[in-house]
């Protein structure tokens, strides 16, 4: 399958999020054409600041292979993973991450940080970005437009 393909599954996790009150990002892992994990964001439903799409899919995938380490997986999320998510993904030796829309208050992976091609670090994660981006945004857009009694800021 596509990288397409594969983030409209994040973008269905996405929307399930979107349908808990969430912010609306979601993430899957995958390894051989196979969803190994899934996740959406969930902090405040799990009063867990660390309960991110992309923790909760890493969480869920190193589950299904009995492993904290998940060589050779591509983690498709629908926004910029934060700096956060980012560690755990170099954590899990995640081989790939492929994202939606930037995130630049809080982007990790080439918007704020860069912590994905740090040489400092003993592994590094192959980024792809703007993969359905247009969609991704616009989820954020209607949640906090949403928020804000359908005002933008200014």
């Amino acid at each position: 399958m596509t990288d397409e393909a594969w983030m409209a599954a994040a973008l269905a996790e996405a929307a399930l999020a979107e349908a808990k009150d969430e912010v609306p990002i979601g993430a899957i892992v995958v390894l051989n054409d196979l969803i190994l994990g899934r996740g959406h964001n969930l902090p405040i439903v799990q009063h867990d600041p660390t309960a991110h799409a992309e923790m909760i899919a890493l969480r869920d995938a190193a589950r299904a292979v009995n492993n904290y380490r998940l060589p050779g997986t591509t983690l498709y999320v629908t926004v910029e993973p934060c700096l956060m998510c980012m560690g755990a993904l170099l954590h899990a030796r995640v081989r790939r991450v492929v994202f939606g829309c930037h995130d630049p208050k809080a982007g990790a992976a080439g918007s704020l940080y860069n912590v994905a091609a740090d040489p400092r670090l003993n592994h590094q994660l192959e980024v792809t970005s703007g993969v359905r981006a247009e969609e991704s945004r616009e989820l954020l857009r209607r949640f906090f437009r949403g928020k804000r009694g359908g005002k933008l800021p200014a």
